[in-house]
């Protein structure tokens, strides 16, 4: 089963704030997220791959 992580569990990730995860969210360049009520939550593996392209893009 997939895990989920929080907007702030994804800025602790990123080392960022989770308002930045948030304005990324909307832009698009952040990882997608789901919209589960009134939270959006993040799947783990969207997050990791979201990172290591970041990480790819860094270095290139």
């Amino acid at each position: 089963m997939e895990k989920f992580l929080t907007t702030e569990e994804v800025a602790v990730l990123a080392r960022t704030g989770p308002s930045t995860v948030r304005y990324w969210r909307m832009q698009g360049t952040g990882p997608k997220g789901i919209k589960r009520g009134r939270r959006v939550l993040y799947p783990e593996s969207a997050v990791e791959a979201w990172l290591r392209g970041e990480d790819e893009k860094a270095t290139a």
